[in-house]
């Protein structure tokens, strides 16, 4: 970050207001502390000691302090009085290390890293917050003294609703590495009300329910609102020349208001940021409409502008569902734009531009960000008063795109008409960036064909009327890097699709494997297991080595080293069981196989391939002797994950697991060795449940769809062992941990095209054929219901099975075989649970960010001294 001389970060973060200086802390909140901490504003030399954990007495009476004076209670009566008084203590620390180090930062003046995502799965904060800050001991402590224990107060925490899956996981964790290896950085998003939506499954029925997920209701402890830090937005409108130059009037106005969310690393003094923007009125309230009885219009430009950042991926069938997702897009890039480029001018003046991509990189996280190409180039250009060469140069030089998915609908494509209505300048920007692009082309002698497979605008193929843009293909043009997110992945992107863009432009192309951070996915969502490896290891260094694990190898056969990581496993199994029990009231048999499948419901996922394989296993322990059936490998196997509220089949899909649930659950003969659980509204904290106590998890997506997957490294980093598809990060895993530890099947990426064509000439298995008939007879109920379910799979005259269960069933069916026949052998499934752990080294994040550091936004750590 860059900032002026002399500004506190109160003073010099403030976006358009940087000629005014304010402490970060509100006044009343900074008076109130110090008494207890004795903490005036710490200097450069105290960045390193502002998380210096004082006694425990000292904690305690500054969760009280805040407990009673910004809650009026003298003492906790509940987990959630704790909990507030112990997080808004927690905040000002927080506060203190994150002024510290901009303030280190703005002396440095080093190169950032701003990294822009729809997207921010950060979950519960307190936890982790005491742990990369080493104060545990210290908390727990205060909070026992309190008459509570931390974990019991730190379930009292919301998840934060800021994303959905994998894409804002793998953000926050980078965030996390971020900070931890002392890399200049911020995450710039959007602050939804209501994230994506709160998931109810009907008990009886199986059908999921939307809900808003109002996380907000009790405020949100971890974030401070900056009012001076606003930026304004606009849309609609039309554009006109004036003196020569295009000049964009607005028909619509919104304030775009900072929130700034500190993320400390582990074991640094460095604590970067995540600022989050909400949408407000430039007015607030109509009166005139008002007092003239026009109640509604008074109201009218708040609700607009909630409406932008209330709802994570709006529903875009409609024409204002779409209208609504293009604004909320723009909002937030052009916010962080108009963000960076105040602060850079505040230090380095308006005259030194060529400057900019020596000090600001800006990462765009999936195609969401890509308007930001067209933005930034609008900002430079018409703004700051920049030729069109230097903006569109500066523009090429600052921004990387990450691709993370080859799915049609992460590749969005704009219709022209919605452009025009709601971002003409940036439709016209695109527009001209289009022509010189095809211009270009031609000079390089491209054909005609080729231009047209590269042209940013181009026809609908299923509507020749409409025009589109292409936001991937604007984003492949104008960055400077373009990466995957591993290495088959990579490969498509480059073989695939960008193929013709590679053939252009090979040098902009890298692969960067995703990981995640093992400070949560490890040290704090499994505490036994990491316990056990740093006594093995002899110390904790592989928190932020992960390297070291590899160490582990040599224990994976020792007979009392097996022992003690069965153990642990068993402890995190009674503790998911335990889960299981609060929701569904029921007990599961602990000497089960926990089988686990937690992801975004999507029909590439193949979560119903999945269920299929438990729908065949029921039948073969049905039709069992008992004596039979003492043979058979029992297993739990539990679900998670939403579907998106309009897409129609994988809400199907969620109803059929809940119906099999249902039956299978209730079958005397069969329900202790088989059960299968659909846990509702997937989140984080229940992901740090359920990961520590899987012994077996699926990644069955279709080869060559998933473009990493990140469950599957927190799967492995826990010790749980993989039935895949030889897809995404899955491959990569198998490689580090051995290819014959992981039960693999499927066909394979490069088969795949050719195989939906004949796939109308496969002959089924004839185990799948009955399952489909079970379904449409009405096993699970409702017969009617799940039949477009089993058309789209199986009757090739109505759909054509595009992810090819049914070619990949009897090779799973396989697998499932081998992994029933290891399971029953406990010192070699527990050889290779140690295997899968000792060979998750690559897959954190930090190797992941230092790469990106390294090879996309040269940049070097600056740690605050």
């Amino acid at each position: 970050m860059q900032l002026p001389a002399g500004k506190t970060l109160g003073g010099l973060n403030r976006g358009a207001n940087l000629n005014r200086a304010a402490p970060l802390r509100p006044a009343s909140m900074r008076s109130r502390a110090a008494p207890v901490l004795a903490m005036a504003k710490p200097s450069i030399n105290a960045a390193a000691t502002a998380a210096a954990p004082p006694t425990a007495a000292s904690e305690t009476d500054l969760i009280l302090k805040k407990l009673r004076y910004d809650f009026g209670k003298l003492t906790p009566e509940t987990p959630r009085d704790a909990y507030n008084g112990a997080a808004f203590a927690l905040r000002e620390r927080l506060i203190d290390q994150m002024e510290a180090t901009h303030e280190y930062w703005r002396k440095a003046d080093p190169k950032f890293t701003y990294y822009l995502s729809a997207e921010f799965l950060m979950g519960r904060s307190m936890m982790n917050t005491v742990l990369n800050l080493g104060l545990q001991g210290e908390y727990a402590k205060a909070l026992n003294e309190m008459g509570f224990k931390m974990e019991q107060v730190a379930e009292a925490e919301r998840d934060a609703a800021l994303g959905n899956g994998g894409l804002g996981r793998l953000a926050a964790c980078f965030l996390d590495s971020m900070a931890t290896l002392d890399l200049p950085g911020w995450g710039y998003g959007i602050r939804y009300k209501y994230g994506m939506f709160k998931q109810l499954v009907d008990r009886s029925t199986g059908y999921q329910n939307e809900v808003p997920d109002i996380w907000l209701t009790d405020g949100n402890p971890w974030e401070v609102k900056r009012n001076d830090v606003r930026h304004k937005v606009c849309f609609g409108g039309k554009v006109e020349k004036k003196d020569g130059k295009s000049v964009w009037i607005p028909a619509e106005e919104v304030w775009a208001v900072a929130y700034d969310n500190p993320v400390p690393g582990f074991r640094t003094p460095t604590c970067a940021n995540l600022r989050l923007w909400d949408a407000q009125p430039l007015e607030e309230f109509d009166l005139g409409a008002f007092n003239a009885g026009e109640y509604d219009k008074a109201m009218l430009a708040r609700e607009r502008a909630d409406a932008i950042s209330a709802v994570l991926y709006p529903n875009d069938a409609t024409p204002e569902g779409k209208e609504l997702r293009l604004k909320q897009q723009y909002f937030f890039v052009t916010a962080a734009l108009q963000d960076v480029l105040a602060r850079f001018k505040a230090m380095h003046g308006t005259s030194n531009w060529d400057l900019l991509p020596e000090k600001a990189s800006f990462q765009l996280n999936d195609t969401h960000p890509t308007m930001a190409m067209a933005e930034l180039t609008r900002l430079l250009v018409d703004v700051e008063g920049l030729s069109w060469e230097q903006g569109v140069k500066l523009t090429s030089q600052c921004l990387n795109y990450t691709n993370h998915t080859v799915m049609p609908e992460a590749l969005e494509k704009w219709p022209v008409k919605v452009l025009a209505k709601m971002l003409p300048r940036n439709l016209e920007i695109i527009e001209i960036i289009d022509e010189g692009w095809q211009k270009w082309l031609k000079e390089q002698g491209k054909s005609d064909e080729e231009i047209k497979r590269m042209a940013i605008i181009h026809p609908n193929q299923w509507n020749p009327d409409e025009m589109l843009v292409n936001m991937a293909y604007l984003a492949v043009v104008c960055a400077n890097r373009i990466n995957g997110v591993a290495a088959i992945h990579s490969e498509i992107v480059k073989d695939e699709l960008f193929n013709d863009f590679y053939k252009v432009f090979p040098s902009k192309f890298q692969n960067k494997t995703n990981g995640v951070t093992p400070r949560r996915w490890l040290n704090f969502c499994n505490p036994e297991l990491s316990a056990l490896i740093t006594e093995k290891l002899g110390s904790d260094n592989w928190v932020n080595n992960l390297e070291e694990l590899t160490k582990l190898r040599a224990f994976a056969t020792d007979k009392g080293f097996q022992e003690k990581w069965q153990q642990v496993k068993r402890q995190k199994k009674i503790q998911l069981a335990g889960l299981i029990k609060q929701m569904f009231g029921d007990d599961v048999n602990l000497d089960s196989l926990f089988d686990v499948q937690i992801k975004r419901i999507h029909e590439y996922k193949r979560q119903h391939l999945n269920v299929f394989s438990i729908i065949h296993r029921y039948k073969e322990l049905k039709a069992m002797s008992p004596e039979q059936r003492k043979q058979a490998v029992p297993r739990v196997c539990i679900f998670g994950g939403k579907a998106a509220s309009s897409y129609d089949i994988a809400k199907r899909i969620v109803r059929l697991i809940n119906q099999v649930g249902n039956k299978l659950n209730s079958d005397p003969d069969t329900k202790d060795l088989l059960r299968v659980y659909f846990i509702p509204d997937y989140n984080v904290s229940l992901a740090e449940k359920m990961i520590p106590g899987a012994e077996l998890s699926q990644h069955i997506s279709t080869a060559g769809t998933e473009a990493s997957g990140t469950s599957n490294m927190k799967f492995q980093m826990n010790g749980s062992l993989i039935l895949g598809t030889w897809d995404g990060a899955t491959i990569e895993i198998a490689e580090e941990t051995g290819v014959d530890e992981v039960f693999i099947f499927g066909v394979r990426a490069h088969q795949i095209h050719e195989l939906r064509k004949t796939r109308k000439d496969l002959k089924t298995d004839p185990r799948w054929d009955a399952i489909m008939e079970d379904i449409k007879g009405g096993m699970f109920g409702d017969a009617e219901y799940f039949k477009p379910l089993v058309d789209s799979v199986h009757d090739m005259n109505i759909g054509n099975d595009w992810f090819l269960l049914a070619n990949d069933f009897a090779d799973y069916m396989r697998a499932q075989g081998e992994v029933d026949a290891v399971y029953k052998d406990q010192s070699e499934w527990t050889r290779r649970s140690i295997m899968y752990t000792a060979g998750s080294g690559k897959f954190s994040s930090d190797r992941t960010v230092r790469e990106y550091a390294e090879d996309v936004w040269n940049m070097k750590p600056c740690r605050p001294q």
